[in-house]
């Protein structure tokens, strides 16, 4: 797994020291065996972990802005990208959401046990965390809904003049036309699709990029109910 993480970060053009190359492989053991009595993840194993999820998670990283900046991960089940995204970034404030708790324990075990400090975990939906909203420099998701809704439940999280970065497949440019007019209600600008290749393999995945250049109307987002039946 060292091997596989420091040629896969290198290609990439991700920095990471030892600590955070130890902290993947102790997130790794984590993850299997919590596998063991809850459904975390279908990868499983050290080269499918460390290419499929954590450099997949890893390159996310070239689209984020630099400093010290607060990020949310929306959905974040097992930790991903959040988790991978603050071990190779110690200095990023991050608050990972979702809706079960489990998962959300999970979390939060793995953040003490690593070590890492300012990451806050909840147990709620996106649409419902009022607290939440427009506080965030960038925020993420990844494999958990079709760009249309995510905007809805995501774009209204991030302050004017941050990012949601969706982490899509290859049809990232079919699920942009369909979440255009989602984009400009909700207060995003002109997004951009960066392609990559998860190093060691021939998947090329795609992150969507979303500048927030207004605040998002009050009214939204709506009940999950309605988004899902009714996208923007």
């Amino acid at each position: 797994m060292e091997e596989i993480l420091r040629a896969g970060l290198e290609e990439l053009g991700v920095e990471a020291d030892g600590t955070a190359i130890e902290r993947l492989r102790q997130y790794h053991s984590l993850l299997e065996e919590t596998n063991k009595v809850m459904n975390l993840t279908a990868i499983r194993g050290e080269e499918e972990t460390a290419r499929l999820h954590f450099l997949d998670c890893a390159a996310l990283l070239r689209y984020l802005p630099a400093g010290e900046i607060r990020v949310c991960d929306v959905g974040a089940g097992a930790g991903f990208p959040g988790l991978v995204l603050k071990i190779l970034r110690p200095e990023l404030r991050l608050t990972m959401l979702d809706s079960q708790q489990k998962r959300v324990a999970f979390q939060r075990r793995t953040a003490d046990a690593l070590g890492l400090e300012d990451v806050e975990c909840i147990a709620g939906r996106a649409e419902e965390e009022i607290a939440l909203r427009e506080r965030f420099d960038a925020v993420t998701s990844r494999a958990v809904a079709r760009l249309d809704m995510l905007c809805e439940l995501c774009l209204p999280l991030v302050k004017p003049g941050g990012t949601f970065a969706a982490m899509k497949g290859p049809d990232a440019a079919e699920e942009l036309r369909e979440a255009e007019r989602a984009v400009r209600l909700l207060g995003g600008g002109e997004a951009r699709i960066e392609t990559y290749a998860i190093p060691g393999t021939d998947i090329r995945h795609s992150a969507v990029l979303i500048p927030k250049v207004r605040p998002t109307p009050a009214r939204d987002p709506r009940r999950f109910a309605v988004i899902k039946k009714t996208p923007l």
